[in-house]
């Protein structure tokens, strides 16, 4: 009966590093190594555009983005816990947490997420 225990013990305690180690990065600035490169736009559940970054900190807004994101943005900043998009004058206008390896999400006082996905659309 012991032996039956310990089994499943052994194996979840083999299991949880690798649970964890696919969300390790929840919280953790944005480097700009990670940041370059197209990222989804989405909000209510469908995606809206794509905002391509750069690792020199810049940023090009798609086409179709309509007001999900600030107009003026042509950059991106590090924030202690994620990124944040900004203006021509470093001003931030969208700040980011970061929830996963490839998921920021945007908080509005208007009550609607935005959130930034690694990678184009999928499906």
């Amino acid at each position: 009966m012991k032996l039956t225990f310990t089994l499943p013990l052994a194996a979840a305690l083999l299991l949880a590093p690798a649970a964890m180690a696919a969300d390790h990065e929840a919280g953790v600035p944005l480097s700009p190594s990670e940041a370059a490169g197209a990222w989804t736009v989405e909000t209510g559940g469908h995606a809206i555009c794509i905002i391509q970054l750069t690792a020199a900190h810049g940023a090009k807004v798609g086409d179709n983005c309509g007001d999900s994101l600030p107009a003026g943005i042509t950059g991106w900043s590090t924030t202690a816990d994620g990124m944040a998009l900004t203006g021509a004058d470093g001003q931030v206008l969208a700040p980011f947490n970061r929830w996963s390896n490839s998921l920021f999400v945007s908080h509005r006082s208007s009550g609607v997420d935005v959130q930034l996905m690694r990678g184009p659309p999928q499906g």
